[in-house]
């Protein structure tokens, strides 16, 4: 069977959305609940992590970890969407030389402002932008404070240069090829953009989508599905022991636990903090310590 709640680390192809992907997923393997954490462009490629049954409901802490990003932007034309399926909107014959673009990236590192593309998942008055792209219809978005932590060239040729960005929450890889081009007095879009790591979520630990749906193992068999506590790093752990304590938290009742046990505890005020309780690898509550008494906010069980 299925378990009741896990990780798949999808490594999602390009030329398909990210809802597709899982909905595929979820009829081959007849799972009744699936989310993923952090939306993929169509035209890019990489790490998609998916939640299965009640990890669902942890999806929040995935979304807000640190993303990695390798890309490649194509100088001397802007488009419509910012990637390279977009129509051309501005055009111009200079190409900015390696050590511009190495004297501008210094800027960028730290939190900036940054106004996300017109075809996104952001709400405009309750509406996607990208709904009232295609509508044609004239909006504005406002600009967002997002983070990047690292920035660098990893080729670069006349006209295109590839990057590698480690950045935080809601940061969009094709807004910053559009600024960042403007900024070096040209124009760009992203022609290539891989997402090779969310978390504790690699390119090196995920299954193709293709690899996924080619199983033929029974359900009991299938390998690539995460406990829900392994993909959760920096967070306060403890694992329940006693049958009696899994039966009070399913009534979310308060529960006395050992502050000695609880993982990654130390130095830390457990008052103020989420802890994360969790049996034989799932996750079965989170709730917050009030002197060594649990006292749980999400049940899991």
């Amino acid at each position: 069977m299925i378990p009741k709640q896990g990780w798949i680390n999808l490594y999602k192809p390009k030329n398909i959305t990210s809802f597709k992907a899982i909905n595929s997923i979820k009829k081959k393997l007849s799972i009744n609940k699936i989310g993923h954490a952090g939306t993929l462009d169509p035209m890019a490629e990489g790490v998609l992590p998916i939640a299965i049954g009640k990890a669902t409901k942890l999806i929040s802490y995935i979304s807000t970890k640190n993303k990695e990003y390798e890309f490649t932007i194509t100088w001397g034309s802007q488009t419509t969407t910012d990637d390279s399926q977009g129509k051309n909107l501005f055009e111009s014959n200079y190409f900015p030389t390696i050590n511009e673009i190495e004297k501008k990236i210094i800027k960028y590192v730290g939190y900036i402002n940054q106004i996300p593309p017109k075809v996104s998942a952001v709400k405009i008055n309750g509406k996607r932008a990208y709904k009232l792209f295609r509508k044609n219809e004239t909006f504005t978005i406002e600009p967002k404070k997002v983070f990047i932590e690292n920035l660098s060239i990893t080729k670069h040729s006349t006209n295109k240069t590839s990057f590698k960005i480690i950045c935080g929450k809601g940061f969009y890889v094709r807004s910053f090829a559009r600024d960042f081009a403007l900024d070096l007095k040209t124009y760009g879009h992203i022609s290539s953009l891989k997402r090779s790591k969310v978390g504790k979520f690699t390119e090196k630990t995920s299954i193709s989508l293709d690899d996924l749906l080619k199983i033929r193992q029974r359900h009991s068999e299938i390998n690539c599905i995460f406990p829900t506590i392994s993909m959760l790093d920096d967070i306060l752990a403890y694992e329940i022991e006693e049958q009696l304590d899994m039966e009070n938290l399913s009534f979310g009742r308060s529960i006395k636990i050992d502050e000695k046990k609880i993982i990654n505890s130390s130095s830390i005020n457990l008052d103020k903090k989420n802890i994360f309780l969790f049996k034989k690898g799932d996750i079965v509550s989170i709730g917050k310590l009030d002197g060594s008494l649990f006292k749980p906010n999400k049940i899991l069980i």
